[in-house]
């Protein structure tokens, strides 16, 4: 499992896809994110803005990834 690292709380779904190297651009993003072909945390998600927080795994295309962020885990 890849893991992606960013600089705030969070990341939209469609730039974590970019960031991790899953898509090439927005635009693929936003077609695979609306066709239900993207997890998040094992769930189908249709949002291209979903909000990905410190420990939440996305997948797409047989790829999985985890979003790490600088203040640590989240809280519940």
């Amino acid at each position: 499992m890849n893991t992606i690292t960013i600089r705030d709380d969070f990341i939209k779904l469609g730039q974590a896809l970019k960031l991790a190297g899953m898509e090439e651009s927005g635009v693929e993003a936003k077609y695979d994110i609306e066709d239900g072909k993207v997890s998040v945390n094992g769930e189908v998600e249709t949002r291209r803005g979903r909000k990905l927080r410190d420990g939440d795994v996305f997948s797409f295309d047989g790829q999985e990834c985890r979003v790490s962020a600088p203040n640590g885990p989240r809280e519940s």
